[in-house]
């Protein structure tokens, strides 16, 4: 593979051409030029302002042994107390740090910092009197309630590292990350609750510990009464109000420590810890609640997400009680709890400033309930924007979104690996929020973005290839695989030496935007041309009795591949299949053209999806290539995959495939 030859120097990547000056914010162009010519004083300035230190650092960058790159170098800090005490010495404890609102168990508190402060001391007191030192493991698995972001704030107290593993795995799954962190005690709550059912996490938790090599010492358990009386194993589990203790004062820890551990599986790959170093990352975080989301202190924010989930952590706990402002916590769907009204309600009732969701929510939205039946007796005048990542959203939905909520909605661009925005448009820039259609915005500071071909040399403007990131990367980045140094070198770096490989498809226009159209692996190459499944979907989506579509490759004798679609009719939708599919086939030959060689298309119930959102088209692939598939741990509900496979074989394939195992294996 040949380097990567960029045409253009890192500030020439943003264009500054009048025509688009609109485009391009005085206050955005200084900050990311200076974020990228002059990180040490750009990024040290921004930790004097932003973050309490205990001990200052010696030195802001240390890049010596790139790609393990270091960031405030020698300095020491606590996580907790920059998310908690500072608000609470300075008088702002009686503020609402946390309004869990949950539908299912029809219930809403309010927790202020002052509360935060009380039980995150408590806890990390008892987890001192467990054992639990500077640089121990704890691993979380909870379900989205206040305790357990006490949960993850106790254990920062001490200078621990938190594993908060996603509530609706299974044993097998949990037993694998158990064994790998190696915590020395978990914290877990004894259920969750979904619609019409409850998840007995204390039941899958004993199971896994059973199964796993490794044994913690304890268990804490916190039992929701309300929902589920459970008896608790005197050997092994400890109660949660039986582990409160003593308040314990918070334990500075250098900046390049781990803060967390967050295992990551994608839809394709074996699980990867995630290290997020302290320091850098709280600095980002507290910057981005400003400069992206354009939010202030008084402001209550929402995101709709999990805290088993990089943006739960990121945006539900650490950001936005960094800033001290308040973070809603939505124990819920869309759709079901109980009706499709619940996001309009929750901005009415407690007056939210700004969500950040998955595409995925609002479709689901639109296809119950388009005209907004339930929704429209609520007031939305508190809301100042939507922001969304995790997967493509296409442009009807992004339309809808915007007509109904009356608000910028802003596409952005992350992974779990960064921790926050590699592109967004940011409202506290003062950026044009009228982007264009499909770009996830423009790079954020320190990010320096290239697109390459498939020979490693800079692709032409609007041509689709893979998306590298020059180094260094900025402050919050990954520092590295959980106990995996080597796997982190070769996964991200090997491929383009001296880039981040983020391996993700996309192209860069001529102003400078990102688009992110795909997993490089989820593009299509028909008799070579390469076309991206976003493309397509977006295509099919335009249709307007389709609410959901997915779009991946199939093999083909004559041109290697080419693409099917599944899609999901809107409801009351009484067309005939084959109609529906001549219908979709012109539209492909509308908006793409013949070179899509577009001639397959099924409906189905339902799409598979992970929980966070993005869809299965790997499975769906290997199906339809008579592959037995591996369904995610985090799939939102595998029996869809029965119906895939009944329209897969309408279609001529899956054919000799095996039935799909519907329990989730693990990743």
């Amino acid at each position: 593979m040949d380097q990567p030859v960029p045409s253009n120097s890192s500030v020439a990547q943003v264009p500054v051409c009048s025509s688009q000056s609109e485009m391009l914010s005085p206050l955005y162009l200084e900050a990311y030029c200076q974020s990228l010519e002059q990180p040490e004083s750009f990024w040290g300035d921004l930790a004097e302002q932003l973050i309490d230190w205990d001990q200052p650092w010696e030195k802001v960058l240390d890049n010596s042994n790139s790609p393990f790159t270091k960031w405030y170098v020698g300095g020491k800090l606590n996580a907790c107390y920059n998310a908690i005490d500072r608000h609470v010495l300075a008088d702002k404890g009686s503020k609402v740090a946390l309004i869990h609102d949950s539908p299912t168990t029809n219930t809403v508190r309010h927790v202020t910092y002052n509360e935060l402060y009380d039980k995150v001391s408590r806890l990390a007191g008892g987890l001192r009197r467990l054992g639990v030192q500077k640089g121990d493991r704890v691993v979380i698995y909870m379900p989205l309630i206040p305790e357990a972001i006490i949960a993850m704030l106790a254990t920062a107290r001490l200078g621990a590292v938190h594993s908060v593993v996603f509530g609706g795995f299974a044993a097998s799954e949990l037993c694998t990350r158990i064994e790998h962190a190696e915590p020395k005690v978990i914290i877990a709550a004894n259920c969750g609750v979904e619609p019409h059912k409850i998840i007995y996490y204390l039941d899958i938790l004993h199971e896994a510990v059973a199964m796993s090599r490794w044994k913690p010492l304890k268990n804490i358990i916190y039992r929701r009464s309300n929902i589920l009386m459970s008896d608790l194993d005197e050997t092994w589990d400890v109660a949660w109000e039986n582990a409160l203790d003593t308040p314990v004062d918070c334990v500075p820890v250098d900046a390049n420590d781990p803060l967390y551990i967050l295992y990551t599986s994608g839809t394709t790959d074996k699980p990867k810890g995630i290290q997020r170093p302290i320091g850098g990352h709280l600095v980002t975080l507290m910057y981005t609640m400003n400069t992206i989301y354009g939010i202030q202190q008084d402001d209550v924010w929402w995101n709709a997400s999990d805290l088993g989930w990089v943006v739960g952590h990121s945006y539900i706990c650490y950001g936005p009680l960094l800033y001290g402002a308040t973070s809603v916590m939505y124990e819920g769907k869309p759709d079901r709890t109980p009706d499709p009204g619940q996001y309009f309600r929750i901005i009415d009732q407690h007056k939210v400033s700004a969500i950040f969701s998955v595409p995925t929510a609002f479709r689901v939205i639109r296809r119950v309930d388009p005209e907004v039946t339930y929704g429209r007796k609520y007031s939305l005048k508190s809301l100042r924007a939507i922001f969304i990542a995790g997967e493509h959203c296409d442009l009807e939905t992004m339309k809808w979104m915007r007509n109904i909520f009356k608000v910028p909605v802003l596409n952005q661009w992350w992974q779990t690996e960064t921790g926050s925005a590699i592109t967004a448009t940011c409202v506290g820039y003062a950026q044009n929020l009228q982007t264009p259609p499909f770009t996830t915005g423009l790079p954020y500071c320190g990010y320096d973005i290239y697109v390459l071909d498939k020979n490693g040399h800079e692709a032409k403007p609007n041509e689709l290839g893979r998306i590298v990131v020059k180094l260094p990367l900025p402050p919050g980045n990954m520092a590295t695989l959980y106990r995996s140094d080597e796997l982190f070198r070769k996964t991200y770096f090997q491929r383009f030496p001296g880039y981040y490989d983020t391996m993700d498809a996309g192209y860069k226009d001529e102003n400078g935007y990102i688009y992110v159209t795909a997993r490089d692996d989820d593009v299509i190459n028909v008799a070579g041309h390469r076309i991206s499944t976003s493309s397509l979907e977006d295509a099919i989506l335009r249709h307007p009795d389709v609410a959901d579509a997915a779009v991946f490759g199939v093999p083909e004798p004559t041109k290697g591949q080419i693409p099917l679609c599944l899609y999901v009719t809107k409801a009351n939708v009484s067309k005939p299949a084959a109609k529906m599919s001549v219908e979709l086939i012109n539209i492909i030959r509308e908006v793409i053209g013949p070179i899509a060689a577009f001639k397959l298309a099924a409906q189905v119930q339902s799409l598979p999806r992970t929980r966070s959102g993005k869809t299965l088209r790997k499975a769906m692939a290997d199906l339809a290539a008579n592959k037995r598939i591996a369904i995610p741990a985090t799939v939102e509900d595998p029996t869809v995959f029965v119906d895939i496979k009944r329209a897969l074989r309408e279609l001529g394939y899956a054919m000799a495939a095996p039935d799909p195992e519907l329990r989730p294996t693990v990743r």
